[in-house]
């Protein structure tokens, strides 16, 4: 059973059990000792996690145990159980009231969270499986817990000057990170189409950014930054240049798993649409990219996903010493994984771009 079904038996278990105890501290007690609380706080807890229909039930369960418990001990006042009962049917009521309040809440949150998602699937498809001499796959994970969407991106793209990659990851959530995403993603396509350079590339996103930041104001503005790592796959080169931009370094496997090493950039450097503070000019990294090598950029999404202990995931011992058939397969493996690692709940969301070459 993972951790979130648990959780789930374990609280929804709860108002029952405390109509139990109170039938047991009722039958239990001398008569001047009331169970009362015990009896209307189940339908209070039952409202946020059942149904209107559950709730209710809780509460006319916890009115027929304190008759029942009248019955097989009878001691109060019959003024004093009659203003119990009435309190315990009052609380009931709001309760379920509370519950629909609730079930409405709740809707009109998951209809946000659906534009948002749609939003940006439309500005992050799915690339093409196959182009030129590389398989590329990719994967979007949403989290589970937040109702706000994140702003994780990719996207992949042939040009004059070979294939060119992006990941990365807007700081800040919601409709505001979706439109960081969409200026993000629709610079990269026209910046990857006409600098020669990836460092070019780079200085344009970082233009189009500061612009989009500029229109904003209060935490937004303070939250536009984007980190990101920029690869580009020469054509005829058997090699990966990239620029990394504060984001986690990418995982370089080589052929058949045997070796995975992050590729960690030649010099720090700050995220983009940092302003003046990231004005120093971008260095471009080149790695060994030979036959049977895999590239995965990811978002911190993976690296912080945490299991029930507060341990973070390790990619590495998953995919050291693993020969995966392609990029689909590896990502396919690699999910897998972290679902078995949190139990299957996300807190975070993960974007994941792996390019293979052939």
């Amino acid at each position: 059973m993972n951790p979130l079904t648990a959780r789930w038996r374990y609280s929804s278990s709860l108002p029952w059990a405390l109509i139990a105890l109170g039938a047991a501290l009722d039958l239990a007690t001398p008569p001047d000792v009331t169970a009362t609380p015990l009896y209307t706080a189940a339908p209070l807890v039952a409202a946020p996690l059942l149904s209107w229909r559950a709730t209710l039930l809780t509460g006319l369960a916890a009115i027929a145990a304190e008759m029942v418990v009248d019955a097989l001990a009878p001691g109060a006042g019959g003024a004093q159980r009659l203003m119990d009962l009435l309190t315990t049917a009052v609380i009931t009521l709001l309760a379920v009231d509370v519950n629909r309040m609730l079930g409405r809440h709740g809707e009109r949150l998951e209809s946000v969270r659906s534009v948002a998602l749609a939003a940006q699937r439309a500005v992050l498809p799915l690339p093409p499986p196959r182009l030129g001499p590389l398989t590329v796959a990719a994967r979007y994970v949403a989290a589970d817990a937040d109702a706000r969407i994140g702003g994780d991106l990719y996207a992949v793209q042939q040009t004059p000057y070979g294939v060119r990659a992006l990941i990365g990851d807007v700081r800040g959530k919601g409709l505001g990170a979706v439109e960081a995403v969409a200026v993000a993603v629709g610079a990269f396509r026209e910046a990857a189409e006409q600098e020669a350079g990836l460092d070019g590339v780079a200085r344009r996103l970082e233009s189009a950014l500061d612009r989009d930041i500029g229109l904003r104001t209060g935490v937004e503005r303070a939250e536009g930054f984007v980190t990101a790592v920029l690869a580009e796959f020469p054509p005829g080169a058997q090699q990966v240049r990239l620029v990394n931009r504060g984001h986690p370094p990418p995982l370089l496997v080589g052929p058949g798993g045997r070796t995975v090493r992050p590729v960690e950039p030649g010099h720090a450097a700050l995220p983009l649409g940092m302003g003046e503070l990231a004005a120093a000019p971008d260095r471009v990294d080149t790695v060994d990219f030979p036959r049977g090598a895999l590239l995965l950029l990811y978002t911190d999404g993976l690296t912080e996903a945490r299991n029930a202990a507060g341990d973070f995931y390790d990619p590495v011992p998953r995919l050291s010493g693993t020969a995966h058939a392609g990029p689909e397969e590896l990502l396919d493996d690699l999910l897998a994984d972290v679902r078995r690692h949190t139990g299957g709940v996300t807190e975070d969301d993960m974007a994941l771009l792996a390019v293979s070459r052939g």
